[in-house]
């Protein structure tokens, strides 16, 4: 009887093709592997970025909302008159000019306005809304509250008591 062989010879002439084919595609996976990081990265800081700017932009709501309550009590509560800080007719006022100036990440501006329009609450001979002789309009300006970040935000309301 004959025997019979288990095992085939290798081949004599093997070149090693399956190993670089291997490593390409290692390093293929590897820098794969990178860019999926750097993107990752990218956007934690983005969404780290939004909350910052989210946050300010609610603590500038929040401090517009306190000063408008502060005018409604110094009216309504306080005696009936409430003194802005400024309170003539001015045009050259603008909010984001107002910003961009503050020395401070939490500042506010109230100015009277009900002299700046010339309006009438007439309408064919009944009145459409309340007769008021109080406009103003109030510019608050609020940081994210953290030392490292610097995002604020600035928030310009007209507020008629």
């Amino acid at each position: 009887m004959p025997s019979i062989r288990l095992y085939r010879a290798p081949p004599r002439r093997q070149r090693g093709a399956a190993l670089y084919v291997a490593l390409i595609m290692l390093i293929l996976l590897a820098l794969l592997g990178l860019v999926g990081m750097q993107v990752t990265g990218m956007q934690e800081r983005m969404s780290a970025n939004y909350g910052r700017v989210s946050t300010a932009f609610q603590n500038a709501e929040a401090l517009a909302r306190q000063r408008e309550t502060a005018i409604r009590t110094a009216l309504y509560a306080g005696g009936g008159t409430f003194q802005a800080d400024e309170e003539l007719c001015s045009t050259t006022y603008d909010p984001s000019t107002w910003a961009n100036a503050a020395a401070s990440d939490s500042a506010t501006h109230i100015r009277r306005i009900d002299k700046c329009v010339p309006a009438s609450s007439l309408v064919v001979g009944g009145k459409k809304n309340e007769d008021t002789g109080n406009i103003y309009q109030v510019s608050a300006l609020r940081g994210d509250l953290d030392a490292n970040a610097g995002a604020s935000a600035a928030v310009d309301t007209i507020f008629i008591p």
